[in-house]
């Protein structure tokens, strides 16, 4: 944690981002912390963003998908003081533009809409669950491709993956949410204890 803050003020202007924060910043004190290892990382990276110099352009960022589980010092001001919900992209719209973002490079069967797509998604996807949705999709694709290449119904010079519409709903009977509707509970129980402003569905 020393050498990260180190090079980032020598680095400066930079942002430190932290990924599943809840693994590095964890509530101090709990069972399982053997000899009291994260007890002494959590107290260092305290440390480390008190000491931040205003002037020094050092701005630290943080994700995590279980703020319950961050210790209560890490969210005073001056920390981690400025929290943001990204929820689920709940509206077709926002839907509809994570899935053209991860297709842009997919080749698809003349007339397919991914708007008819989306509007057979059952809700409470997230951005992760598109991503498998689109490799799913491209994977059936890419199956039948080889099989027709085989079979000489095809020529041995196409090269081009088309995704059909059948692909997408066939990868979507496979497709489990990786949010329940039970988890998707907690978080917004979270987003209120915590004061969190209104969810932002990621979009892109």
């Amino acid at each position: 944690v020393r050498a990260v803050f180190a090079r980032a003020r020598s680095a400066a202007p930079c942002v430190i981002f932290f990924d599943e924060l809840d693994s590095l910043a964890p509530n101090r004190g709990r069972s399982g912390d053997s000899g009291g290892v994260m007890d002494r990382v959590v107290s260092q990276l305290l440390a480390e963003m008190d000491g931040l110099n205003k002037s020094a352009d050092v701005f630290v960022i943080g994700a995590t998908n279980r703020p319950d589980l961050l210790d209560p010092a890490i969210l005073r001001p001056g920390r981690f003081d400025q929290l943001l919900y990204v929820g689920i992209p709940s509206d077709k719209e926002s839907q509809l533009k994570i899935l053209k973002a991860l297709t842009r490079k997919f080749r698809f069967a003349e007339g397919l809409d991914l708007a008819s797509v989306v509007e057979e998604c059952p809700p409470g996807l997230t951005g992760a669950d598109f991503y498998s949705l689109s490799s799913s999709a491209m994977v059936l694709a890419t199956r039948r491709h080889i099989d027709q290449l085989e079979r000489g119904i095809i020529a041995a010079g196409n090269h081009h993956v088309v995704v059909t519409l059948e692909d997408f709903q066939a990868a979507l009977k496979d497709l489990v949410p990786s949010v329940s509707p039970a988890e998707l509970a907690r978080y917004k129980d979270v987003q209120q204890k915590l004061a969190v402003p209104k969810a932002v569905a990621v979009t892109t």
